[in-house]
Formats: C-alpha cells, structure tokens, sequence
C-alpha cells in the first residue's frame, strides 16, 4: 500500500534577502501594496509596481474595515483600475512567468495581499518578510 501524503501549502513569506536576489535574477517581480501617501513620504522601491493594498481590496468587492476607508480616502477605484490591476499582475505573473512578491511596510498587509492573490489563483505569490524596513536593510 502506497501512502498517500497531503500536498503542503507554500509558505507565505520569504526573506528580503531571497527576495533580493531573485528580483536580480529578474524571475520575481516586486508588487508594493502600501498606500500613495506612504510612497510619498517614505519613498517608493524603484524595482516595484504599486499595487495599493486597499484598492486592490475593493476592486475585488471585499469589504473594507474603516480604518481602511479612512486610509483610502474613500476613493472608489474604477473599472479601469481593475483592469490596470489586472494587466499588471499577468503581465508579470503569466506572461512573463515571475513570481509576485508583496511589499509594504512590515509585512503585515503585504501577508494579506498573498492570500488574497492566491485565492484569485496566482500560485506564485509570496511576503517580504519585515516589509519595506527589511529591503532596505544593507546585507
């Protein structure tokens, strides 16, 4: 008899410093999920594509908690938001076959944005583990 063992979930997160190398390598592509207004003042990573965490939530029809309308200002994204969103996300995921890596500050909302993206599917995403504040991190 053949035991049959369960297929494991990957893991969520990995560390800047794989993360790093394999947006190098030009096989990952970095998706930072953080606000305008954080961009703005604590500087945008040149290697990401902004991908607002909460905007992201609402074009996909999740409701969000009102800390998070009050973030976004209560600016309704658009169609052709979901679209762009949409574009930007296969342009990299499918058609150039990266794996997605969510950024923002400390990693929380970027965790959030994972399972969220897996749940639409996209098998290769994962967290910068410690966010921004990680990638920045000489090593």
């Amino acid at each position: 008899m053949v035991a049959v063992t369960p297929t494991q979930e990957p893991p969520l997160e990995i560390q800047a410093e794989t993360a790093k190398e394999i947006v190098r390598l030009k096989i990952a592509t970095l998706i930072d999920v953080r606000q305008p207004t954080e961009l703005e003042i604590e500087g945008e990573i040149p290697e990401a594509e902004s991908v607002p965490l909460f905007d992201l939530k609402k074009i996909l029809g999740h409701k969000l908690t009102e800390e998070e309308q009050e973030i976004l200002d209560c600016d309704l994204p658009t169609e052709k938001d979901a679209r762009l969103f949409l574009s930007i996300i296969n342009k990299h995921h499918y058609q150039k076959g990266n794996v997605l890596l969510c950024l923002c500050n400390s990693g929380k909302r970027s965790l959030r944005a994972v399972e969220l993206l897996r749940s639409m599917g996209y098998e290769r995403v994962f967290s910068v583990a410690g966010g921004v504040r990680a990638w920045r991190e000489p090593g």
